[in-house]
């Protein structure tokens, strides 16, 4: 199995465009994590974190641990929103997983020696 990747979050009561914008002002993110038995269970995560965790490929495709306040879960990033404009993100949606059920994911596909090849070297006709 790959390296396990840890994500911080905290639970929150406040729900609403109120809410989320005093989130955001404060320098975290609105999410929501669903699926599995379980309820919806809104979640605040720090925004640093999660934009350099952001910028690896690694983040939207491949299974996460969830740290809501200790307990841990296994979630899928299922959709980020990004500001049109500003580098920041403004929500997050996760999905919890059943290690037992299987799952539909994409993943990413690197080529060996892409540069070598005669037919990635031809111009395209």
């Amino acid at each position: 199995m790959a390296s396990k990747h840890e994500i911080k979050a905290q639970s929150r009561k406040d729900e609403g465009k109120g809410a989320s914008r005093r989130l955001r002002h404060a320098d975290l993110i609105p999410a929501v994590i669903y699926g599995g038995s379980q309820p919806p269970q809104s979640l605040q995560l720090i925004h640093n974190d999660i934009a350099m965790a952001a910028r690896n490929e690694w983040f939207f495709s491949s299974l996460l641990d969830l740290n809501i306040d200790g307990k841990v879960q296994k979630v899928l990033l299922r959709d980020l929103q990004r500001h049109p404009v500003k580098p920041r993100v403004l929500h997050l949606d996760f999905q919890r997983i059943d290690e037992s059920k299987p799952i539909r994911l994409k993943v990413p596909l690197h080529f060996l020696n892409q540069d070598k090849s005669p037919a990635a070297r031809s111009p395209a006709r």
